[in-house]
């Protein structure tokens, strides 16, 4: 009684076009894939500037390292 069979499922799909039609169905397809594009781009950007940040905490040079870097060459030069 509680199996879904694929009668059922295709009845539900048969429905769906008879209530919204082709076009709506697919306009709503076409919104979905893009929203599903945006999500990946902005996904990508975060990354990318989570390793820009990760690089300049590694093994960027801060102004005060670049500083202490040239007093040291002009003591030891």
């Amino acid at each position: 009684m509680g199996n879904i069979g694929w009668i059922q499922i295709a009845i539900v799909v048969v429905l769906v076009v008879l209530l919204f039609g082709r076009g709506k169905i697919s306009e709503l397809m076409g919104d979905v894939a893009s929203g599903i594009k945006n999500f990946r781009e902005g996904i990508a950007e975060d990354e990318q500037e989570d390793t820009a940040d990760a690089s300049l905490l590694d093994g960027g040079e801060t102004i005060e390292g670049s500083a202490t870097k040239k007093e040291e060459a002009k003591a030891e030069g």
